[in-house]
């Protein structure tokens, strides 16, 4: 799934493409918004907000709006010059398409595509929690809200966009990695929560402006995590084979029936990837 850096800069992409233009055109491919038209108005900004892309468009007269996107685990935006090709997905997978004099910006298979009121944003974003990569990032908030529920494990925590927004599988797994924490360690066990985010801000951190993200420092391909992706190879640090395994069935069937936007409904990606030695299993834990 696209985590906070990599919808920062698509963001970024989005806005060297569109901001302060004029849409001459667009082309909404999804039921809700068949009818819509946005020719005519200005794009003012584009930005991000966790994994949450906010299109913000003014026109004379009219209140400003935001167009709302969601990556989830296949959605990507991409930006051509007016007659190039469109080779970023297959058409079928279009979902919005929008127009300018001097460029094109195709949606492909986009979620939770919404047009609002920007002044009402909040019912899209509100339930967010401190962006790792927004002016708004705030630790020790991020560390509070996960303390509130102590029971829940630190992997869970972490992916919990209503603790902090911008995490996904690869940094809370290279997170825990690095803190030396196993999974399915309860949030009440954790000795440093503030530290354990701080550490995962650095690293979504780092990979803003580029599309490789690592994680280990370096740029090679099948070097740049420590163990995410990598099951059944040795640790870079101990030697110890990598393991990997989902997420409690539970958390599953709770994400699928609380069904909405945010919170546990954005925890499309359930396995996780950890060291059994440099992430001990606490001695007081139930086998798994």
């Amino acid at each position: 799934m696209p985590e906070g850096d990599t919808v920062w800069n698509t963001a970024r992409v989005l806005e060297r493409a569109l901001t302060a233009e004029v849409l001459t055109g667009s082309d909404f491919r999804v039921p809700r918004l068949a009818t819509a038209d946005l020719t005519g108005w200005t794009v003012a900004e584009s930005a991000s907000r966790g994994k949450h892309l906010l299109l913000r468009v003014t026109r004379d007269g009219e209140q400003p709006h935001t167009l709302h996107s969601h990556l989830r685990m296949e959605g990507a935006w991409r930006a051509y010059a007016p007659g190039e090709r469109w080779t970023g997905r297959p058409a079928h997978l279009i979902r919005v398409v929008l127009r300018t004099a001097r460029s094109v910006a195709v949606g492909y298979h986009l979620h939770d595509l919404a047009l609002v009121r920007t002044a009402e944003e909040d019912r899209l974003v509100g339930h967010l929690g401190p962006d790792l990569l927004g002016d708004d990032w705030d630790a020790r908030e991020a560390a509070r809200r996960i303390a509130a529920h102590p029971d829940a494990t630190i992997a869970e925590a972490l992916l919990d966009q209503r603790n902090l927004a911008g995490v996904g599988n690869l940094y809370k797994a290279e997170t825990l990695f690095l803190r030396g924490l196993w999974p399915w360690t309860r949030v009440a066990e954790v000795a440093d929560l503030t530290g354990t985010v701080e550490l995962a801000q650095r690293l979504v951190a780092s990979n803003r402006g580029r599309w490789t993200q690592t994680t280990t420092g370096s740029l090679r391909r099948g070097e740049t995590s420590y163990v995410y992706g990598r099951r059944a190879q040795p640790c870079r640090r101990c030697g110890t084979a990598i393991r990997k395994a989902e997420h409690s069935p539970l958390l599953a069937a709770t994400s699928r029936a609380e069904g909405r936007l945010g919170g546990r409904a954005e925890l499309e990606d359930r396995i996780t990837y950890w060291c059994p030695r440099c992430q001990p299993e606490p001695a007081a834990a139930p086998p798994r």
